[in-house]
């Protein structure tokens, strides 16, 4: 799938013929200046791996870095056994995935998780659910976020997903904002139950 980094693997190629191909390369004169950062991004120093053990501090402090994480997450050093527990069930997991993003000095500036859900409805199609996106509060602003949604929806295209959802917070209104440029559509009503 790509070359070894560690015990992890390279998830990204430079993104794929497809991208290579694309009228982003060709004619980047035609792109608005967030396509520009997003193209960029993907063409020149973005990373994307699968995290190790060794990478969840960080994961877990951009997960609490921000209004609503910080009242969830407990970051501290050492982190509580039940992140490195959550990790390892998630590792032996073979429809989720646990990525970490990282820029050309190898520094984790992002993160997120992909599940992939087998369905018997979509004439037993599969759903990719993309969760727990996070870019480190430094880098944000560079189009770091868009560039992590193109590489989301290749990725669970080549996994053979035929739809991408999230769930967002109704209380995160400039993510809401952010996810509909992307192209999500508020198209179902969510519902949760806290157990």
């Amino acid at each position: 799938m790509g070359e070894s980094v560690g015990r992890s693997k390279i998830l990204q190629r430079p993104l794929s013929k497809q991208f290579e191909e694309s009228e982003w390369v060709k004619n980047p004169k035609s792109l608005a200046k967030s396509e520009k950062m997003v193209a960029k991004n993907i063409l020149h120093f973005m990373k994307f791996r699968k995290a190790t053990k060794q990478d969840i501090p960080f994961i877990v402090q951009m997960l609490a870095d921000d209004e609503l994480g910080k009242l969830r997450e407990n970051y501290q050093s050492p982190l509580p056994d039940l992140y490195y527990e959550a990790f390892t069930n998630i590792e032996n997991d073979v429809n989720q995935e646990l990525i970490v993003i990282e820029n050309d000095a190898n520094e984790i500036i992002g993160t997120l998780q992909l599940s992939f859900i087998q369905y018997l409805t979509y004439q037993g199609g599969i759903r990719a659910q993309i969760e727990a996106v996070r870019i480190r509060s430094d880098q944000r602003g560079q189009g770091i976020g868009e560039t992590v949604f193109m590489w989301a929806i290749q990725r669970a295209k080549e996994r053979g997903a035929h739809v991408l959802q999230l769930t967002t917070d109704k209380q995160r209104p400039d993510a809401i904002r952010f996810y509909e440029k992307l192209g999500f559509k508020a198209s179902h009503e969510g519902m949760k139950m806290h157990l």
